[in-house]
Formats: C-alpha cells, sequence, structure tokens
C-alpha cells in the first residue's frame, strides 16, 4: 500500500486582491491586443501624416515628434531610449530629417565631442500638426463618451501606462540569468 501524500494547505486567507488583479488583466489583455492592431491596421499615424502633409514615414515621424514633445534637444542615444529602439535606427532618421531642414545638430554644451539634435521651426512646426491631427482623430473617436467617462480613461490610462513603464524599469534593472 502506497503511503498517502501530505495534503498541500491552502492559506487561510488567499491574496484576493491578486487574483482580482490577474482577472481584470486577462479580460483587459485581448482589448489592449484589439486595440493596437486596429490602430496599426487603420493606419491612424500613416493618416495623420498624410493629413498634414508630412512626406516622412512612420518612424521618421516618431523621432521629430519624441524631440518636439521632449522640449530639449536630445543626444541620439535619448531618443532611441525614448523612442525603445536602437541608436543607428534613429541616426538614420535623423541625417534624413536633417537634409529636409526638420532638424539640426547643436554643440552638447556639456561636452564639445557630442552634439544635440532640435527640431527647426519647420520641424517644430510639422510635429506639431502631426499631434493636432492624431489628438483630433481620438477625441473624435471618444466624443460621444460622457465627461466623466474621457476623465476616467486619460487617468486609468496614464496610471497603466506609468506602473508599466515602472515594472519594465525594474526588471530591466535585475541581472538576467543564463539558461
Amino acid at each position: 500500500m502506497a503511503a498517502e501524500e501530505p495534503a498541500v494547505s491552502e492559506p487561510a486567507h488567499p491574496d484576493r486582491g491578486a487574483d482580482a488583479a490577474a482577472e481584470v488583466a486577462m479580460a483587459v489583455l485581448p482589448r489592449l491586443t484589439r486595440l493596437s492592431s486596429a490602430i496599426t491596421r487603420g493606419g491612424i499615424a500613416e493618416r495623420a501624416i498624410e493629413a498634414v502633409g508630412l512626406s516622412l514615414d512612420r518612424p521618421a515621424v516618431g523621432v521629430l515628434t519624441t524631440l518636439h514633445m521632449a522640449g530639449r534637444p536630445l543626444r541620439v542615444g535619448e531618443i532611441a531610449e525614448r523612442m525603445h529602439v536602437v541608436g543607428p535606427h534613429v541616426t538614420r532618421h535623423v541625417q534624413g530629417l536633417e537634409r529636409r531642414g526638420l532638424v539640426r545638430r547643436i554643440a552638447d554644451p556639456n561636452d564639445r565631442r557630442a552634439s544635440l539634435i532640435e527640431p527647426t521651426e519647420e520641424g517644430a512646426e510639422a510635429a506639431n500638426r502631426y499631434a493636432v491631427s492624431m489628438i483630433g482623430w481620438f477625441t473624435e473617436a471618444i466624443a460621444d463618451w460622457s465627461e466623466q467617462d474621457r476623465e476616467d480613461l486619460g487617468r486609468l490610462l496614464a496610471r497603466l501606462a506609468d506602473d508599466v513603464t515602472t515594472r519594465l524599469a525594474t526588471l530591466d534593472e535585475r541581472p538576467r540569468t543564463e539558461d
């Protein structure tokens, strides 16, 4: 006769908060995926680029918008970090934007060997037109929502973005293990 295995005891008070959060995450994740897919497939960024008359590809507009939103000149590495891409990708697009007169290099006052990138007046205007077009599109999409729903969306989306970003930064700080 085989010996009985000891029973595994359940905690007296399981972490109901974690369970509830997991349930919500499981319900929200497919919707986030669907939203991302709809935005990408719908070509919202491309439509905004076209609507404002920019003859740039989406990554170049991303570089220009990142610079404009920063509100200060950035190094190529800083742009890449903010966009979550590699430096050579940004360098190629900065060069194209420079040729079009939308950005310029300036000396880094803290390191004479380095340069900073900033939008020109024309580049800042182009980035602003693009942002206004994108904001307009999303504003129209939620125009029929109540003011409270719009405020809740803004508050909760900002919180989600902050928490996900913080969690990713924490994960990036951990040493990776070799398998």
